[in-house]
């Protein structure tokens, strides 16, 4: 918290969820078109956001990954409210492209691809919900107790990302806003999950306390169909 605190100075803060980043940068634009008041906005994971927040640290807005963090907060009388359901992600498989096989959901190749793999890269269950979603996917087609001994863990759900695009992780899941991103398609094939397997990855955003009217605008930004229309082009539905 410490060294967080030094980089907050009197522009206001947001805290969003690591895959929510190509999204998020693509809505700025948008909502930037004409002059704004700055804010500044600080990607993670959303267990440690959770844990900033209940500590003490400035953030005005929370855009998480899920949505009992948010909810979490609301009960602790630390918001406005209880928030928006604003989005529910998807989880993707993904490989890096030097690595022989490409990605399948199929357990019989699926099984293969762990085999073969050095390294399998997924968030931290414990503080990103697309962590948790990557077990429960693996757990539901019987191939957890394949992979779990080559798990590399990723403090968010982006370096968990990263560890598949550099090739230290021949495997990996991520939400698929990332890996449809063009940035990590350079690297990385991917293929989207079905949601059968895994638990609705809900997404919900909620105002903290004191939150200035910039901020607030933006919240209300993240609503609109424009804004929605950006995020059902990420890959994401939106409730």
């Amino acid at each position: 918290i410490l060294i967080c605190s030094s980089t907050f100075g009197q522009t206001p803060n947001i805290a969003v969820a690591a895959n929510m980043k190509p999204a998020i940068e693509e809505l700025q634009i948008l909502y930037k078109a004409t002059p704004k008041p700055e804010f500044k906005i600080i990607y993670g994971s959303s267990g440690n956001f959770y844990s900033q927040i209940r500590n003490g640290a400035p953030y005005s807005l929370f855009i998480s990954a899920d949505e009992q963090y948010p909810l979490e907060l609301a009960g602790a009388g630390l918001t406005q409210g209880y928030g928006k359901t604003y989005a529910i992600g998807r989880l993707a498989l993904i490989t890096n492209k030097n690595f022989p096989y490409k990605p399948s959901f199929t357990t019989s190749e699926l099984k293969k691809i762990i085999s073969e793999s050095n390294k399998i890269s997924i968030a931290k269950p414990d503080l990103a919900p697309y962590g948790k979603a990557s077990l429960q996917f693996l757990s539901k087609i019987g191939l957890l107790d394949d992979a779990k001994d080559k798990f590399v863990f990723g403090e968010n759900i982006s370096s968990a990302t990263v560890y598949v695009s550099t090739g230290a992780a021949n495997v990996g899941f991520t939400a698929l806003s990332l890996a449809t991103s063009q940035e990590v398609a350079k690297t990385t094939n991917f293929i989207a999950i079905p949601d059968s397997l895994y638990e609705p990855i809900k997404q919900r955003m909620v105002l903290l306390k004191n939150a200035p009217p910039v901020v607030v605008e933006f919240y209300d930004f993240l609503q609109t169909p424009k804004a929605k229309d950006i995020l059902r082009a990420h890959g994401y539905a939106v409730p």
